[in-house]
């Protein structure tokens, strides 16, 4: 039930901020045509601006799923010991280098 309530804030809050969007091109817009390019925006826009966050972030903590164990002992407990030990030899080729190309002094 959670899931659907935080959808719907999401869906509310990105409507939200596509209007104070639209609202403020329009609030330009018309500054523009009156010469008047300078001026701070209503803050009716800035308010809608900030509810519409104020509405996405509980949605998105609402609607996500439930959070996962990231620990380095989490991630062992899926792993087998034969994943773990899997490294490449190649770590370290100094100490195969005599064994390949021989003693080069």
């Amino acid at each position: 039930m959670s899931k659907i309530i935080g959808q719907a804030l999401v869906v509310i809050a990105v409507l939200a901020l596509v209007h104070a969007a639209f609202s403020t091109y329009e609030h330009l817009s018309t500054l523009k045509a009156l010469s008047r390019p300078t001026g701070s925006l209503p803050g009716s826009i800035i308010l809608e601006a900030l509810i519409s966050l104020g509405l996405f972030i509980p949605g998105i903590a609402l609607s996500s799923d439930s959070l996962e164990d990231v620990t380095y002992r989490g991630e062992l407990a899926k792993r087998s010991i034969d994943d773990q030990d899997a490294k490449m030899a190649f770590m370290i080729p100094s100490k195969r280098g005599k064994a390949i190309f021989g003693d080069q002094q």
